[in-house]
């Protein structure tokens, strides 16, 4: 039941942090309706939100791999609340750029820790993780209705009322922070788990990770211009445009767990990103109202790989977890955002269809580069190099391949040593 109640907390949490994600791309539209900004000026706001986050992901999980810093969920909280909340006082630019970039500062302390918290709390287990993915999601796809709701009837000076989520989450993260224990000052070190890591795959999967980063990225600052283009300018098409991206990826990530649990993670991801080429190329080619099934989609493709993606590369990089969690779910998702301004200039110069056409290259690239990539052993057995998905024809199911722990249905054993194993035993009933 504790461990239920610690995946139920973590997954509103990551909710509420991520509606400031979302957040962003939905007040693209009222900055430039009360600025009067171009394309390429208003993506920069993504990109400050991005830039900070890309740099700082890896450092926060590289700090989790050697203190448990559970007090940074109610802190990065809040800070990702109070950035976006006052992004919208101020008419200069710089200030703008300045508190969404502290909201981005505030996201990118979330992730890592939150990773491998839920990754404990759910004992290796995909669905676990899909589910915590799936509070992430659905942040998302509330930020443009919650962004609407404030600011649509009003001005960007209502964006402090956008704090409310962070409040929140801010509430919901302590008791999780109770269930995990006091950290230990200097002597609550990680143990390096067994098994080996391997660098080499870890690096090609976030690559591709990156890519998927760039399409969903592209689409989330845009789509809502482009669908409001195609539907005759109405802002109402493109706030459920924006929605129905962020929801699909809500469903997607559930839909990952499920998958994950029959076929191995490597493959559904493959499968995922072949789809989503056909998909991304329908968004922005489809006719009419086509586009909004064409935007579902694309969200639940570019999604199912999302919480697999995070688990893929924990166990490549078995004894540096919150790294592995800080770069596949912060650093290669906030690099999407550096390719924002660029999209925005190609959109300026030529049109927006033209602009957004390259992105149809992207899960093409993700693909082929996990064609590539070998299925790990679970967590505490080392990371085994079976051959690689683009030479395997006839891939035994999960009883076949794995052995004693088949029957999980998760891939991963449930046993696996707790890579805190020197932290109070509270922690570990806590996560049972």
């Amino acid at each position: 039941m504790r461990r239920n109640t610690s995946i139920l907390l973590l997954a509103v949490g990551h909710a509420c942090v991520d509606i400031y994600q979302g957040a962003v791309a939905a007040l693209i539209p009222f900055f430039v309706a009360e600025r009067d900004y171009t394309y390429a000026v208003a993506s920069g706001i993504v990109l400050a939100a991005s830039l900070l986050s890309s740099v700082a992901q890896p450092l926060f999980g590289a700090l989790t791999d050697r203190w448990a810093m559970p007090w940074l969920l109610p802190v990065s909280t809040l800070l990702g609340g109070v950035g976006i909340a006052l992004s919208g006082l101020s008419g200069s630019y710089g200030l703008t750029l300045f508190f969404v970039a502290v909201s981005g500062i505030g996201v990118a302390a979330y992730h890592p820790e939150s990773a491998r918290m839920a990754r404990q709390a759910g004992g290796g287990s995909h669905t676990a993780m899909s589910w915590f993915s799936l509070g992430g999601n659905i942040g998302f796809a509330l930020a443009p209705l919650v962004v609407s709701a404030v600011i649509g009837h009003g001005s960007l000076h209502w964006t402090p009322v956008l704090v409310l989520p962070a409040l929140a989450g801010t509430a919901l993260c302590v008791p999780v922070v109770r269930m995990f224990g006091r950290p230990r000052t200097g002597a609550a070190k990680t143990k390096v788990p067994g098994g080996a890591d391997d660098v080499a795959s870890f690096v090609k999967l976030s690559l591709a990770v990156v890519c998927r980063s760039v399409v969903f990225t592209g689409l989330s600052t845009f789509v809502s211009f482009y669908a409001q283009q195609r539907m005759q300018g109405s802002t109402t098409a493109g706030t459920v445009a924006l929605f129905l991206l962020f929801l699909g990826g809500a469903f997607g990530s559930v839909l990952g767990g499920v998958l994950a649990g029959r076929y191995d993670r490597v493959r559904v991801c493959g499968w995922s990103y072949l789809l989503s080429i056909a998909t991304v190329t329908g968004v922005i080619y489809a006719p009419g109202p086509a586009v909004f099934l064409c935007v579902a989609l694309t969200a639940a493709g570019l999604y199912v790989p999302f919480s697999l993606q995070v688990t893929l590369g924990q166990d490549y990089l078995p004894s540096r977890i919150g790294t592995a969690g800080g770069v596949t779910l912060g650093l290669t998702v906030s690099i999407g955002g550096l390719t924002s301004p660029l999209l925005g200039h190609l959109a300026d110069s030529t049109t927006l269809q033209a602009a957004l056409t390259p992105l149809i290259a992207m899960p093409a690239l993700s693909w082929l580069l996990f064609r590539t990539l070998p299925e790990p052993a679970g967590p505490g057995t080392g990371t085994a190099a079976p051959v690689p998905v683009s030479a395997r024809r006839d891939i035994p199911g999960p009883s076949q391949r794995r052995g004693p722990e088949a029957g999980s249905g998760s891939g991963q054993s449930a046993a696996s040593p707790d890579p805190r194993s020197d932290r109070p035993s509270g922690v570990n009933a806590a996560a049972s």
